[in-house]
């Protein structure tokens, strides 16, 4: 017994060793490279909006930029018929024109077990339940910002609940990361004692979303979420100091990064160093609800959605009505060489829960949590990184400002925005955006009339048959109306992708080296 018993686990101990070789063997299989060459050339006050928005911080608002960025990954997906799963990217970009002569977009590494993934660094993420190329973005986490390294755990893709027969499936996340903008904050302040900015600062997200249906078996399904996201930690400097507050308060104030600060970010508690006899929680918390009703036809798709935004905990639920929302519509259509996708949202922020704010009293005790002034806080300056809101695009960025202070001067809009694209035909496709945006400032820093924006985007992109993965794409940008002023100009992008070492059997179930080494230990032990 005891030869035997030794016999299997040393042929176990093989087979873990063996089955771990092959893992790492797979890690050098089915990489993928990309190469892109980006110019930009306008005139006008700023850059055309769409050439700057919803590029994952890698623009600027100079009339003329570009970069030649180099990436390579492997997505954990290509281990995808096996449990133990792995990725990684690294990609970085080398721009002119733009704030720095260096970027490292994306740098990460993905272990996943079966459905649940553990991502580790900072990586490009897409946008939840809405067109990533047609979207205007998002109320909460966007893809307006350069990524924040992070440590993450998500289930990545839906997973069915077990015995709800695919009809009830969840989506999640849990993370925790840092902010990387402390140069740009220090030179974009540039030495002025008026307004806010910050270091070391920590970041803090968290969702969960169910999906109803099965569309295999019904055309309709329903998904709905929440997702919060804060800010916290670090260092801040020329704080405020509020007229109620009691004793001595130091404009310079270090916000910790223990364990306390870290629960707080989780559930949200605590107060800020500036709160006064008023405390509020601490750092800066915000989020949004999300749902999302499909429907899939015989060829065609479309869905309906909507997400409102709330800042802590005002609008959070049914305390004050939800009027600020995006309310989104979007038909894939059946193939054909005119339309392929069209898309229309409607973008609302301008009641932030009315227009009067009073803390409550012992003389009367009664609270009026109002003018939520999203997306600017009175530690943080602003809902951003490296000058990029890290919400909407809409939510005119920070990078805009003349006066170096890391706030959104428009943060109550209205607009309309609608998004095409197709492929006329094999080897080439288009896409459109255009948004008209209506904004009244702040409610502490109105505009006198309101300000109009108009931004447009043609983008046309071309494959050649004669070389797979080189595609080259033009795009035309325009301002218009009084928000950023007016400009127009071109932009052209080169880019080649393709494979190393793709490995074709990787999408083929296969029973591995340890189901091998099982199979001789079963066969020895009968002998």
């Amino acid at each position: 017994m005891r030869k035997i018993l030794f016999n299997v686990f040393f042929l176990l101990g093989l087979g873990t060793a063996v089955c771990a070789q092959s893992q790492i063997k797979r890690l050098g299989e089915d990489l993928q490279y990309k190469v892109d060459m980006m110019g930009t050339f306008s005139d006008g006050q700023h850059a055309p909006f769409w050439f700057t928005s919803n590029r994952y911080g890698l623009g600027t608002t100079a009339n003329n930029s570009g970069y030649v960025r180099a990436g390579i990954s492997r997505q954990a997906e290509m281990d995808n018929v096996y449990d133990w799963r792995f990725g990684y990217g690294a990609d970085i970009a080398v721009p002119f024109g733009m704030q720095s002569p260096f970027v490292l977009q994306q740098l990460y590494a993905d272990v996943q077990w079966k459905a649940l993934r553990l991502s580790i660094g900072q990586k490009e993420r897409p946008l939840e339940l809405k067109n990533q190329q047609l979207s205007s973005g998002a109320l909460t986490s966007g893809i307006n910002a350069r990524p924040l390294p992070q440590v993450r755990l998500e289930l990545p893709d839906f997973l069915s609940i077990p015995g709800t027969k695919d009809w009830l499936a969840i989506k999640a996340h849990l993370a925790y990361g840092a902010y990387t903008d402390n140069q740009w904050q220090r030179e974009f302040n540039d030495g002025n004692t008026k307004y806010l900015y910050s270091a070391n600062s920590l970041y803090h997200s968290k969702a969960g979303f169910l999906r109803v249906g099965n569309v295999e078996r019904f055309p309709i399904s329903l998904t709905g979420g929440i997702e919060m996201s804060c800010q916290f930690g670090g260092e801040a400097w020329n704080l405020f100091d509020r007229a109620d507050h009691a004793g001595e308060f130091d404009t310079h104030q270090n916000m910790g990064h223990g364990f306390k600060q870290f629960w707080q970010a989780f559930i949200p508690g605590g107060s800020d160093a500036n709160d006064g006899d008023f405390q509020n929680v601490s750092g800066n918390q915000l989020g949004s609800w999300h749902l999302s009703l499909d429907y899939q036809g015989k060829g065609w798709k479309a869905r309906a959605y909507a997400e409102h935004f709330f800042d802590d905990h005002s609008q959070m639920f049914w305390q004050y009505p939800w009027k600020d929302m995006l309310y989104g519509i979007e038909v894939e259509l059946p193939k054909n060489p005119v339309i392929g996708t069209f898309l229309y949202e409607y973008i609302r922020t301008d009641d932030q829960s009315g227009s009067i704010y009073r803390d409550a009293t012992p003389v009367l005790p009664e609270q009026i949590s109002a003018i939520d002034n999203y997306y600017n806080h009175h530690v943080y300056g602003a809902w951003q990184h490296a000058g990029f809101t890290m919400s909407t695009p809409l939510v005119i960025s920070p990078l805009y400002n003349n006066d170096n202070r890391i706030f959104c001067y428009d943060n109550r809009i209205r607009a309309h925005h609608f998004g095409l694209s197709g492929n006329p035909c094999q080897q080439i496709g288009y896409r459109a955006l255009f948004t008209h945006e209506r904004s009244l400032g702040t409610y502490l820093s109105p505009h006198t009339n309101p300000r109009y924006g108009n931004f447009l985007l043609l983008e046309a992109s071309y494959n050649p048959s004669w070389l797979k993965g080189l595609q080259f794409t033009a795009s035309y940008g325009q301002n218009g109306g009084q928000l950023l002023g007016r400009s127009h100009g071109g932009m052209l992008t080169v880019s080649y992708n393709g494979w190393i070492n793709p490995h074709k059997s990787a999408q083929k179930k296969v029973s591995g080296p340890l189901s091998k080494i099982f199979s001789e230990v079963n066969e020895y032990l009968n002998l």
